[in-house]
């Protein structure tokens, strides 16, 4: 979901050919503690209510590492620093709302994704939810967005109207002016959860984001081990029941 610049990953994959000696799952178990990162500036995701860190990445990594039998130990700092610690071995995981790319992946390992974005197909035609659906509308999307790029992608379109901001493109919406808008799907959440009578109907990712936490490349013990936690708290109402606290909606990736 979030971006990170292409050097700090050159230099990932640099740092990464040095071989840092990660701690495995059974290491961190004998010390009882995992040594989580994150931003803390990415709310409802990851920000701080005074001192302390909250968000749904917290809660959930802290749900994660219970199960796994761990106490953890947070740190926080800038967004761009969050992978270089890992590849210098400072911490052990980091979960702060990365989308899994290609590129990323070459630098560390992720674990499962704990939840996915992308961009919604909203209308207030409760018939248009697919990509398919969108052959001879007019779509809304904000300009210089990804869901710009993509939406002209898209063949048969009638035509794509493109607005400075993702709240204009909403208004022509609930203008009709416009058959569908494209946006992040926390964006029409928020809008739904703002404006629950407005009619707006959420239909399928037009693509989608997977989101995940990641650990030191090749650190395959320590990913299996939060994947085994994180898969017990998808099966068993935990995770729905955070998600639902934090977005009225359960965000996990299907």
């Amino acid at each position: 979901m979030k971006h990170i610049a292409h050097w700090v990953l050159t230099a990932l994959l640099a740092l990464g050919s040095l071989g840092a000696q990660a701690r495995s799952l059974d290491a961190i178990r004998k010390d009882g503690k995992i040594v989580i990162a994150t931003e803390g500036q990415f709310a409802p995701f990851n920000y701080f209510q005074g001192a302390k860190l909250s968000g749904f990445e917290i809660e959930l990594a802290e749900m994660v590492a219970k199960k796994m039998g761990l106490a953890v130990e947070w740190k926080a700092l800038s967004f761009d620093a969050l992978f270089a610690g890992l590849g210098q071995d400072r911490w052990d995981l980091v979960i702060a709302s990365h989308g899994i790319t290609e590129e990323r992946a070459r630098a560390v390992t992720f674990t499962a994704p704990h939840y996915c974005s992308g961009g919604s197909i909203v209308s207030l035609d409760p018939a248009i939810r697919r990509p398919a659906d969108l052959q001879g509308k007019v779509v809304a999307v904000q300009t210089g967005s990804t869901y710009l790029e993509n939406v002209k992608k898209l063949p048969g379109l009638k035509s794509v109207k493109n607005f400075p901001q993702d709240t204009d493109a909403r208004s022509a919406l609930m203008s009709r002016r416009v058959d569908a808008w494209v946006t992040d799907k926390f964006v029409v959440l928020a809008a739904l959860n703002a404006h629950p009578a407005s009619g707006l109907k959420v239909g399928e990712f037009l693509f989608v984001d997977r989101i995940a936490a990641a650990v030191t490349k090749g650190n395959d013990s320590l990913a299996q081990g939060y994947n085994a936690a994180l898969a017990t708290l998808l099966a068993d109402g935990s995770y729905s029941a955070l998600s639902r606290k934090y977005f009225h909606d359960d965000v996990r990736c299907r």
